[in-house]
């Protein structure tokens, strides 16, 4: 029982992690349920259709979101999508990690570990023939 305390305290201050208590409230009196996506990612749509909205099965990140739905969000399509099926060329989505321990730090920076000096630049420059 010591984690409802919890859990309504983060979906009142949190909007990061699926919905605020706000969202929430107003879905469930205001929203007409349209589908969900392989991620579980709910989505949900104003009775007159002016406002499109989902909300995210755990951490929010637009760019989890798949290409049918994006294009229903962003009213490119006022059909709700199947399931999705990727292409054998996609590759599996990845996380932005920008501003987390994992981000991509060039060699050169200073939040390096082992910074590279100034003197060598890790690279040759071009010259003409």
């Amino acid at each position: 029982m010591a984690s409802r305390p919890r859990h309504f305290w983060l979906r009142f201050f949190t909007w990061w992690n699926g919905s605020t208590l706000g969202t929430g409230l107003y879905t469930r009196w205001r929203g007409n349920a349209v589908g969900e996506d392989d991620q579980g990612h709910r989505y949900f749509q104003a009775p007159d259709g002016r406002r499109r909205w989902v909300i995210y099965n755990g951490e929010a990140d637009p760019s989890r979101i798949p290409p049918g739905w994006h294009a229903w969000m962003h009213y490119r399509s006022d059909v709700p999508p199947g399931p999705y099926a990727p292409r054998e060329w996609e590759k599996p989505h990845v996380p932005n990690l920008t501003g987390t321990a994992g981000a991509y730090r060039p060699p050169g920076s200073i939040l390096q570990p082992q910074p590279v000096t100034p003197g060598d630049a890790g690279y040759e420059p071009w010259t003409p023939n």
